[in-house]
Order: C-alpha cells, then sequence, then structure tokens
C-alpha cells in the first residue's frame, strides 16, 4: 500500500481541503497520516475521521515585532526533529501540504529525506509559510492564474482547490424545506462567516425590505449573530452555520453573496453558483480576498463589492444585475480550467510515486 502523509493547519482554511482529498486517497489505495501540531484546529477537524494523527512542536514565522519571535524558532526546530523521526520511521511514498506554519517543518524534514513533496498555495500571494517550502517542494498546485506567473515555471500547476464532494450531492428541496421557502421564488445565499463579516451581515439586513420583494434569503451570519427582531419574517432564514445541511442550501440558492476567502469562493466555483464577493478590506486582513475577487471577477466568475463602497441600494442593484445575467457567469465557470482539482492533484501525487519509485 502506498504511504502519504497529509500536513495543514493553524485555520480551517489549511485542513479543509486536505479533508477533500481523503475519499479519494482512500480509493486510490493510500494509507493516509496527518502530521499538525499538538493541538492546532487541524487536529479536532481531523478527529472526525479515522486518521492516523501525529503532533509536533510549531512555531510561527512573523513579520513583526513579537517576543514570541525568540522562541518560536525553538519549536520550530523541534518540530522539524519530530517530524524527520517520525517521517523516518514511516517512510511515506509522498507529502502533501495544504500551507500552515505547522508544515514547514514537515514538508523540510520531508525533503531532507528524500521524499517527494507536494504543496498547494490557496491565495493569490504564497504566504511565508508556503514561500519557505516552495525551495524543496515538487510541484505547487495553486489557485489563480495569477499565481502561476509568481512561482517556478517548472513547478507551478493550477489545479484549484479541493472541495467535499458532498457539496455538490444537495436536495434542493430538502433546502427549501428546511427553511421553509417556496420553490417559485429565487433564493440568495449569503455566507457572512463568523468573523469580520458585521458589516456584510448589517448590509443584507438593511436590504431586506427591497430584496425580499424579490428574492428569499437564507443567511449563515456566523456564531452569535442572529438577529432576533427578524426571526419570523417571510422569506429570510438565518443560521449561525450549518454542517451537513450545507450541501441542500447550495442546491437551493441561485446565486451567492460571499467574503472572497480562497476555498470558499472555490466551492461556488467548483459549484457553479453565481456570486457576489465582498473581501475583506486591507484594514483587517493582508489583502488576499481583495486580490482573490479580483481574480474570480477578471475571469468572469464573480461580481465584486469592496466593503469600503458597500450601500444598501448599491447590494441590491448588483444582486438584480447577478440574476439577470447568472448564466453568462455559468458559462464562464464551465470554461474554468480549476474544476477537476482532486483529479489533478492526484494525478501529481502518483507521478511523484512513480518518479521516486523509478528515478
Amino acid at each position: 500500500m502506498k504511504k502519504i502523509i497529509l500536513t495543514g493547519g493553524g485555520s480551517a482554511g489549511h485542513v479543509t481541503p486536505n479533508i477533500a482529498l481523503l475519499p479519494s486517497l482512500k480509493s486510490a489505495g493510500y494509507e493516509i497520516t496527518y502530521i499538525g501540531s499538538y493541538d492546532g484546529i487541524e487536529k479536532r477537524l481531523i478527529g472526525d475521521f479515522d486518521i492516523p494523527y501525529v503532533g509536533i512542536s510549531t512555531g510561527k514565522f512573523r513579520r513583526y515585532l513579537d517576543i514570541k519571535n525568540f522562541t518560536d524558532p525553538f519549536r520550530v526546530i523541534k518540530g522539524f526533529a519530530e517530524a524527520r523521526k517520525f517521517i523516518k520511521n514511516y517512510k511515506p511514498d509522498v507529502v502533501f501540504s495544504k500551507g500552515g506554519f505547522v508544515s514547514v517543518p514537515v514538508i523540510r524534514a520531508a525533503a531532507s529525506l528524500g521524499i517527494p513533496c507536494i504543496i498547494h498555495e490557496s491565495d493569490m500571494t504564497p504566504g511565508l509559510a508556503n514561500k519557505m517550502c516552495i525551495p524543496v517542494a515538487q510541484k505547487i498546485c495553486c489557485n489563480f492564474p495569477e499565481t502561476l506567473k509568481q512561482l517556478p515555471e517548472a513547478k507551478a500547476v493550477l489545479t484549484g482547490s479541493p472541495i467535499r464532494t458532498e457539496l455538490t450531492q444537495g436536495n434542493k428541496l430538502a433546502g427549501l424545506t428546511m427553511c421553509g421557502f417556496s420553490a417559485n421564488i429565487p433564493v440568495i445565499m449569503v455566507i457572512g462567516g463568523s468573523l469580520g463579516a458585521a458589516n456584510v451581515n448589517k448590509a443584507v439586513r438593511d436590504a431586506l425590505p427591497s430584496l425580499l420583494a424579490d428574492f428569499q434569503v437564507v443567511h449563515l451570519c456566523g456564531k452569535d449573530k442572529i438577529d432576533n427582531l427578524l426571526l419570523n419574517t417571510t422569506g429570510y432564514k438565518q443560521f449561525e452555520y450549518v454542517k451537513a445541511e450545507l450541501k441542500d442550501l447550495f442546491a437551493m440558492a441561485d446565486v451567492v453573496i460571499s467574503r472572497a476567502g480562497a476555498n470558499a469562493i472555490c466551492e461556488l466555483l467548483a459549484l457553479k453558483k453565481p456570486n457576489i464577493l465582498i473581501p475583506l478590506p486591507a484594514s483587517s486582513s493582508r489583502g488576499d480576498q481583495i486580490l482573490n475577487a479580483k481574480s474570480f471577477e477578471a475571469q468572469g466568475f464573480s461580481l465584486v463589492i469592496q466593503e469600503d463602497d458597500l450601500t444598501t441600494d448599491m447590494l441590491v442593484d448588483k444582486v438584480h444585475e447577478l440574476y439577470f445575467t447568472r448564466q453568462t457567469f455559468r458559462d464562464a465557470m464551465n470554461k474554468s480550467g480549476q474544476m477537476d482539482s482532486i483529479k489533478t492533484i492526484l494525478r501529481l501525487l502518483e507521478e511523484a510515486v512513480s518518479s521516486a519509485q523509478n528515478p
């Protein structure tokens, strides 16, 4: 049996694409082990699957002054030693990394033992952790055509981001029943997220009187962000978050309003959902969502509203524009080269294993 180590962590975005790969990896005959931090979010997320988990020491690399800058390098060195010891004994055929700082000692340790490594960069511009892994990686997968120009030409592959297969298997009727919606009125799905979405949530709620004249709205507004005054509003359904039912809400939605995180927008692309992106402003992030949104807009996949420009009237106008031209966006998505990410990544893994076995 072929052996693969998956790694990545620090945020859900560095874990969920790895989870999306699990069924296909198992079908392809891989024995899978996950390496993450001792107690990071990756440990909790992987805990839902029957996958061996190995924790290592890790530290963060910062571009700003922090007292931990003096101690974290020692944690990284310890993590490198721990990862190398495990990898040397486990003897994987290949390592796949979704990024985050825990991946740096894992990739560096594997490469030092001659194990082929493939890494994935979600955002338009490579993050610091992936920059430290690029020199030893065999291939670098990415989500955006623009990213190819920032990577070594011989290593870069446009794959898109793996998404969970179950998201494509939703039931529209189940979604309508869950929300108490009519089948005859189009549905807007709003994915506000749990962090930094207060302005999006407010804009959507301010626009409800106009939107509900033509649409129904299902709103994933984030933890503790339900508006109790709107609980009985006809045609408007709020959830803090959903898990298994998310696929049914996607199946029900005609158009989507979302932030522009890389994994979220790759899901919209894979599901061919016309969308409005409202990226996190540069004041609240490193600006990666703004770049992600610009790329999707340039490729014809999305309309974009910058949060600083967001008004009730603009949101209502953009929703109507999107809905009445929605087929144009679907046509552009159908032509995308970022649709078969799991198949492409599995091919790269097989090639890496084959090249290692037949140098």
